[in-house]
This record gives structure tokens, C-alpha cells and sequence, in this order.
């Protein structure tokens, strides 16, 4: 059950639909979702033929409650007599002095012991995990991807000071692997105790943006960076409404951040206060694009939002090609989406 409810969840499934999906409880469901961090802790291959399955060992605690023989049930079942023997003595309940065979129990066994011993290198290494919780502490705010870039350069001639940032992640919310302090979590950029999956799958809304300018139809040139010039855009909003556009430069990198002065002689509330109305955006991202070589101002990427409502007159006043993502699917701009410490000095609304 875990283990198809893990697979949903990696489909893209929401938490209490998975949970339904599998036949458990919402609370359940949670339950098992945030003890592992947002992280499937199991192996979501399904069991190779080798070993016993869940079903067989239900079968066989269902012959063995009949009294019949360890022949019997293996002739049964089709395994061997000595498959049976040993499932049966390695693999029993013994709680309160009585051999009890039931399949549940017996694949917790099993899956306890087919774990890898190995213990990961933040749990061995002292000497590393004291430095990368020193990075993580609020104190010093590192993001796990600038810790594993940087220890090469900290410790150049030391191979043993070396951990990807994927490692640290799991260290930090995979339960069994905790060699890192759980409250550390509070200290990272997004302050989540648990791991956000990218992809949620749901209605879609009535797409406005005409076929031609989807992401699809982007020029091939554009996917494997190897011309500059072309741009992947987003907005990201503060407190108090405020908002900030990003553009990333997809070959080299290179960031501009892009003004969004709210309009003058706006009340609260009304359209083009904030300073991230289609008008504004428009006019800001014009300028800044205008800036650039012409040989720079091939083409922009940004998501379907409606900031982006005046994209016809943005591409003639900036002269640049203009397409759009798919609808909640803002990997598809990777390239902008790794804005983490922009956003640790551009900070979102208390909730």
C-alpha cells in the first residue's frame, strides 16, 4: 500500500487523493507523507519474482492458519519446501511467547532486512556534518547547493569533505537518514519541514494563449543553450503585494531584475496598484529589454499569468520573440526557477 501510494505521489497525485487511491485515511496518508519528508523512503520498484511477494505471504499465512504441512503449502503455493521452512521461522510473530505466522508482519521483516547497512556520508563524516549545519544554521542562511559547490573550493585537497546537495536533503527530511538536525529545515530559504513535489496534476483553466507561441513551438535552438540571447522570465512577489521580474539569460546565466513601480494616484485594491498589472510589466520589461544588443533579443520564455495579458505589444515595443510554458508547469523555465537567494532578501508575506 505504501508503495502505490508513494507512486501516485510521484505521478503528481495530491495527498489525500493518493490516500484515497491506496484505501487509507486522509490522516494516514499525511502521516506517512510528512514522517518521510515529502520523500518516498522505499524502493517503488515492485518486488522481482526471487523473492517473496506480499500476496504469497498472504497465501501462506492463510494455509498455515489451516494446520496443513510445510509441503502442502509450498506445493501450493509454488516454492519449495525449504523457502517455506525458513519464511516461517525468520519471518514469524513470536509476541507473547506464541509462533504466529501473518503476512503483514512477515514483510515488514523482510523489507527490514533487505535494507542496505550502508550508513550515508553526513553520518560518518563528523567533521562534515559539523560544517554543513553551520552553513544551514540561520546564522549563515547557506542553501545546500551553495554548501556542495563551495566545499570543493574550501577543501580543495580533502576528497572526504565532499557531498552533493541531493545528500544533504535527504539528511535533512528523509527519516532514517536524519544525520542532520530536523529543525534545520526552518533555516533554508523555503522554510518547509517537508519536500514539495514539482507537479500537481488538476483542472486545467481555458488556455487564452494562441498555439503558436506555446513553448513547443519554440525555436530547438533555444533547449540546448547554445546561442545567447535567449531569456526565461518571472515574477516574484514580496510582502505587502510588492513584486519584482526576473530575466535569466538561458546560455550564460545572466540575471536582470526588472522595477515594477506601482502606478501613482492608485487606492488599495484597485487594478495596477501593486505595480504588477499587465501595464506596468509591459512597460518595465520593454525597457529593460530595450537595453540589450539587438543580437541579444531573441526570444523570452515566462509562465501563462496574467501579467502577461499585453504580450502582443510587448513583443513589438521590445522586439522579441514571446513564449509561454504550459500551464503550472514553471520546470519547463528551469533556468528561472532557481531564484532562492534572490528570494532570501526578497522575502514573501507572513502567513
Amino acid at each position: 500500500m505504501r508503495r502505490r501510494f508513494w507512486k501516485l505521489i510521484a505521478e503528481g497525485w495530491q495527498n489525500s487523493a493518493a490516500a484515497a487511491g491506496v484505501g487509507v485515511s486522509e490522516p494516514t496518508g499525511w502521516k506517512w507523507f510528512t514522517e518521510a519528508g515529502g520523500m518516498c523512503p522505499i524502493d517503488l520498484a515492485e518486488p522481482s519474482g526471487r523473492y517473496l511477494s506480499f500476496a504469497e505471504r498472504e497465501e501462506i499465512a492463510m494455509l498455515f492458519a489451516q494446520k496443513l504441512g510445510v509441503r502442502e503449502i509450498a506445493r501450493q503455493v509454488g516454492r519449495s519446501p525449504s523457502t517455506i521452512s525458513r519464511e516461517l521461522q525468520r519471518n514469524a510473530a513470536t509476541r507473547g511467547n506464541r509462533f504466529d505466522y501473518r503476512a503483514s508482519t512477515a514483510q515488514w521483516h523482510a523489507e527490514r532486512r533487505a535494507r542496505r547497512p550502508k550508513l550515508s556520508k553526513l553520518a560518518t563524516n563528523d567533521r562534515l556534518r559539523e560544517h554543513v549545519q553551520a552553513k544551514l544554521s540561520c546564522r549563515e542562511h547557506w542553501s545546500p547547493e551553495q554548501i556542495a559547490r563551495r566545499l570543493e573550493l574550501d577543501f580543495p585537497d580533502d576528497s572526504s569533505m565532499r557531498v552533493s546537495h541531493e545528500a544533504i536533503y535527504q539528511a535533512l527530511y528523509v527519516q532514517g537518514r536524519g544525520a542532520l538536525r530536523r529543525e534545520l529545515t526552518a533555516c533554508l530559504r523555503t522554510g518547509r519541514a517537508v519536500r514539495k513535489p514539482q507537479r500537481r496534476p488538476g483542472v486545467r483553466g481555458k488556455r487564452a494563449i494562441p498555439p503558436e507561441i506555446m513553448i513547443s513551438e519554440r525555436p530547438a535552438e533555444v533547449e540546448d543553450r547554445a546561442v545567447p540571447g535567449n531569456w526565461e522570465g518571472v515574477l516574484i512577489i514580496g510582502s505587502a503585494s510588492s513584486a519584482i521580474g526576473t530575466l535569466v539569460e538561458r546560455k550564460t546565466r545572466f540575471t536582470m531584475l526588472v522595477h515594477l513601480p506601482r502606478l501613482p494616484g492608485l487606492a488599495q485594491g484597485e487594478r495596477g496598484w501593486s505595480g504588477r498589472g499587465a501595464e506596468t510589466v509591459r512597460d518595465a520589461l520593454a525597457a529593460t529589454i530595450a537595453t540589450l544588443p539587438r543580437e541579444l533579443r531573441r526570444t523570452l520564455t515566462w509562465d501563462q499569468g496574467s501579467e502577461m495579458y499585453q504580450h502582443a505589444q510587448l513583443k513589438i515595443a521590445a522586439g522579441i520573440e514571446i513564449h509561454f510554458c504550459d500551464p503550472h508547469s514553471p520546470w519547463q523555465r528551469g533556468a528561472n526557477e532557481n531564484n532562492g537567494l534572490l528570494r532570501q532578501y526578497f522575502r514573501k508575506a507572513p502567513t
